[in-house]
């Protein structure tokens, strides 16, 4: 697929690179330059129009048409386009920005005609999972033709037909011959597995990795596709038409560069839908002069004798054999499901009593209902057919199959269907046999093979139903199967990130919501469903599923009774609970009174680790909510339990949080201690309980690098805060990302380096609105803020600031709430609402001493302090307020707030008249860093020593 068309088109070249345009195609020397697709749109804009400026709102409009984006979409991507051009490395230089108008390519820029050649393709997208295609597709070529031509034209295609007719067949066959066209961004998505039409938008944003928050997840789904080229495939939409139908419409509208290719027995009727009905293989007509030779080309029998064939028949078609033949096909109707299914039995009965078997439970089946579809008479007569040529063990087999959902594993199918009158080594030979018999399919995912019904086949061992007890000691085995399922993965699922990797997770997933719904459901088993919840909620916790986890909890928590009150189940579920709920909702009263009745059982059970837990997430708790003090006790409490036991995963966590703790509490040399033996610890934890470990080690490194700048090692700092978010990054966990951005922005931002504060603070809300995660969309927000004022632009600054800080306090979130203030005092400074600026320094110092995030008080007291200069020159005050923040500054070990506020207090003593002393003051301070020479408070510093030195009262 181009976006261009034609075999020609023009090639652009400026300094070592060459861009196609219509391919999409960027080269350095030869070497393909990997872009997103918005960044190709930006950079095509801005070689449109070499030397002429295009303002930012022209840029929008061109690279998001039809589409409402904030101006830092603009900027995350024109920094991802100057970065990956190498712009102000060396010398080089394409893209100017000019102030208050827009951008410019500068650039020399050559243009000349050249032939159309293919786009060069890549695998970058992680969560790709386009299943194998058949060696050999018969019969379909013109299709999987025509469907690519209109995916060309129309963003969504849906292809139409019965079932078994092969529509899933050529999805995936186009899919196939457009990945490289999509640079190998294709999703897969089987719908057929779900039976909730509420999951399906869940289920696709899990698969992608998103971070399903309380909201709307179609939100985050389209947050994170409107940047993005891809093909979704979502295939068997027909009994979730209605959902499918708004989301495909919601996606085609927003986001530009993604396509949808939908199969479904009906149309998904909206607007931009092109409909590929795709009809039954041609069959020779009823010509019994027809030769072998001309019966051979129709697609049907083909298709029936490569697959008789495959199955080891011996089939030599002659004159009088090939009439029969297509004549099986035409009563099949041509439905590829139904053909392959009687081909497999000409090994059995050969092709005469075949067709003899087929002719009479057709007919049988054509005296029923005159208002059903042909086509699914058909097919429900070969499936009749199909099952009574089975074996009563078989049939027996083939009905306990269906309690599956999806794929299943040989495991489970051993487990699930065996009992006590139908014993392993019956069931394994019962499923090899009905592989073989086509009526189980099976397809690897992952190491493992896996196996499935077809969707008919599955509805149709449905509807011949088992007797009552029957049904529900399957139901009881299923049920219990996936808890131990869980419990024996538990560890695992942290650790999957790519959609290969957590494909065969999610299969299984599928089964686990089938056995909750059962177990709660009007015949199921409550007892069996608490402890199946139980085990579920961490895994759905860990597959970012956390409203599943949320209403699962919840729902086994209602359900216990004395016998499970009080047990390792109840604590389980409390425990995620009152962690999903405080990720949703942030501080309400139900979170924290399951956290503390997880504690509770913890306590009482002696179980030290889910304490160490319990004890972290309580302190999360507090710590968001901006307790800081009770949150610092929880964290030395934790700490005190995790010292009892021998377990590496619990004792970096337990460290982890008191660093934290440590760092805000102003105690650096501490953290830096405790971050450092937690990071230590996380090398060598392994297996451990979810959420004990939800955030991993990314808090740890994170806290570690703010620390590294407040100790006076900004160098150090800055090239550990790239290595921690290329760390996050790498590892595909959206919400650790985000963390890791909220807090790492502080080092950019305090280092002065505005273009990478600008990057990472645009990526933060993207990341945060792609994920749903409401108080970082905030705090992202807020550092946008920061960032303006510390560039000039304070009026704009507060205003973001003031918006921001509402929503923070509206939902609870004050983890962040000091660093935001201080911000906000500078902002309303440099507009001159002194007044307020000052009033806001005594409430957010009070606020500090209260809550107990002494860090922040060294540079609220240096704030406050110019704050007073700038009101009626109150130098006495502002001297008192510097004085006092640098000796906490000292007792705390931050050379960072010490040299910025001893800056501030020697330029005040200059133009005292005091030069010597301010000198005396100054140097000693500035003679600590040995390194940080480019970052803005050093040269500030060093400026300030100059002006002071070189002043004629100093000499």
């Amino acid at each position: 697929m181009t976006t261009g068309g034609g075999p020609a088109a023009y090639e652009i070249s400026f300094g070592p690179f060459l861009l196609r345009a219509n391919e999409r195609l960027l080269t350095k020397e030869g070497v393909v330059v990997e872009l997103g697709a918005r960044t190709y749109d930006l950079l095509i804009a801005l070689t449109s129009a070499p030397n002429e400026v295009i303002s930012k709102q022209d840029l929008i409009a061109r690279v998001w048409p039809e589409v409402v984006v904030e101006e830092g979409s603009l900027r995350f991507h024109m920094n991802s386009l100057r970065k990956a051009l190498g712009d102000g490395r060396e010398g080089a230089r394409f893209i100017k920005t000019m102030s208050g108008r827009g951008y410019c390519f500068v650039a020399a820029v050559s243009r000349a005609l050249t032939l159309h050649l293919p786009a060069a393709a890549s695998s970058n997208f992680p969560h790709a999972n386009l299943p194998s295609r058949l060696n050999r597709i018969i019969g379909r070529d013109e299709d999987v033709l025509q469907i690519t031509g209109q995916l060309e034209t129309c963003r969504l295609v849906t292809i139409v037909g019965a079932g078994g007719i092969g529509k899933t067949t050529v999805a995936i066959a186009v899919g196939h011959g457009l990945s490289d066209d999509f640079e190998g961004a294709v999703l897969f998505v089987d719908l057929g597995m779900l039976s909730d039409a509420r999951l399906v938008t869940t289920a696709i944003a899990s698969m992608l990795g998103i971070q399903v928050g309380a909201g709307d997840a179609q939100t985050s789904l389209i947050a994170f596709l409107r940047n993005k080229r891809a093909l979704i495939v979502l295939d068997t939409c027909e009994h979730v038409v209605e959902t499918v139908a708004l989301l495909a419409s919601s996606l085609v509208e927003a986001a530009s560069q993604v396509y949808i290719l939908a199969t479904s027995r009906e149309p998904l009727k909206i607007e931009g839908e092109r409909v590929y009905r795709l009809d039954s293989l041609a069959c020779p007509p009823d010509d019994r002069t027809a030769s072998e030779a001309a019966i051979r080309q129709f697609p049907a029998t083909r298709l029936f004798i490569e697959r008789a064939v495959a199955n080891d028949t011996h089939l030599a078609l002659d004159e009088a054999d090939a009439p029969i033949v297509a004549g099986i096909c035409r009563k099949l109707d041509g439905v590829a499901l139904a053909i392959e299914l009687t081909a497999r039995r000409v090994e059995a009965y050969g092709v005469r009593q075949t067709a003899a078997l087929l002719d009479q439970h057709l007919t049988l089946q054509w005296t029923g209902s005159r208002t059903a579809q042909p086509r699914h008479r058909t097919l429900q007569a070969t499936l009749d057919w199909s099952y009574e040529l089975l074996s009563e063990l078989e049939r027996a087999v083939l009905r306990r199959l269906a309690v599956f959902v999806g794929h299943f594993t040989l495991d489970a199918a051993v487990e699930v269907v065996a009992s006590s009158n139908l014993d392993r080594s019956a069931v394994l030979g019962a499923v090899d046999s009905l592989v073989a018999k086509s009526m189980v399919v099976t397809r690897p995912i992952g190491a493992m093979l896996r196996y499935r019904l077809l969707d008919t086949t599955r509805a149709y061992a449905l509807a011949t139903p088992l007797q009552a007890h029957e049904r529900a000691d399957l139901a009881v085995r299923h049920s219990i199967y996936y808890q131990r399922w869980l419990a024996q993965s538990a560890g695992d699922w942290a650790s999957k990130t790519t959609g290969a990797e957590r494909a065969s997770y999610f299969a299984a997933l599928n089964n686990v919501r089938a056995a909750l719904e059962w177990c709660f459901g009007e015949d199921g088993e409550i007892a069996i469903g608490v402890k199946l919840a139980a085990a579920a909620g961490p895994a759905l916790l860990a597959m970012s599923l956390m409203p599943e986890a949320l209403r699962w909890s919840r729902c086994a928590i209602l359900a216990l009774d004395d016998n499970s009150r009080g047990g390792v189940d109840e604590m389980h579920l409390q425990a995620v609970f009152g962690i999903v709920a405080t990720h949703l909702y942030g501080k309400i009263d139900a979170a924290l009174v399951a956290l503390n009745r997880g504690l509770e059982i913890a306590e009482a059970r002696g179980d030290v680790v889910n304490q160490v837990g319990l004890l972290s997430m309580l302190r999360t708790f507090y710590f968001r909510s901006g307790d800081f003090k009770t949150a610092h006790a929880y964290a030395r409490r934790c700490k005190g339990s995790a010292d009892t036991i021998q377990d590496f995963a619990a004792s970096a966590q337990a460290r982890s949080i008191l660093g934290r703790s440590l760092h805000l509490a102003g105690d650096l040399a501490a953290a830096r201690v405790e971050l450092e033996a937690s990071l230590l610890d996380w090398t060598v934890a392994g297996r451990t309980t979810i959420y004990l470990s939800h955030e991993l080690h990314f808090p740890s490194e994170v806290t570690m690098v703010r620390n590294l700048w407040l100790q006076g090692f900004p160098d150090q700092a800055t090239e550990r805060t790239h290595k921690v978010i290329e760390s996050a990054v790498r590892t595909d966990r959206p919400a650790a990302l985000t963390v890791v951005l909220g807090w790492a922005v502080s080092v950019f931002l305090w280092t002065g380096n505005w273009e990478h504060a600008q990057e990472h603070i645009d990526a933060l809300i993207y990341q945060a609105e792609t994920n749903s995660l409401g108080p970082f969309i905030a705090a992202g927000r807020a550092r946008r803020g920061e960032l303006a004022i510390l560039r000039g632009a304070a009026k704009e600054g507060v205003e973001d600031l003031r918006a921001s800080l509402a929503t923070i306090h509206s939902i609870g979130y004050e983890v962040l709430t000091t660093e935001f203030n201080i911000s906000l005092i500078r902002g309303l400074k440099a507009v001159g609402n002194v007044a307020e600026a000052a009033e806001l320094a005594e409430r957010t110092i009070r606020n500090v001493e209260r809550k107990g995030d002494d860090l922040y008080m060294p540079e609220l007291l240096r704030i406050k302090g110019n704050v007073l200069l700038a009101i009626s020159q109150r130098h006495d005050e502002a001297q008192a307020c510097f004085r006092r923040s640098i000796d906490m500054s000292r007792l705390q070990g931050a050379r960072g707030w010490e040299l910025r506020t001893a800056t501030d207090l020697a330029r005040m003593m200059n133009e005292d008249g005091n030069p010597y002393q301010a000198r005396k003051l100054l140097e000693p301070v500035l003679g600590l860093f040995v390194e940080g020479e480019g970052t803005a408070d050093v040269r500030e510093a060093e400026q300030a020593l100059a002006e002071i030195i070189g002043s004629a009262s100093f000499i």
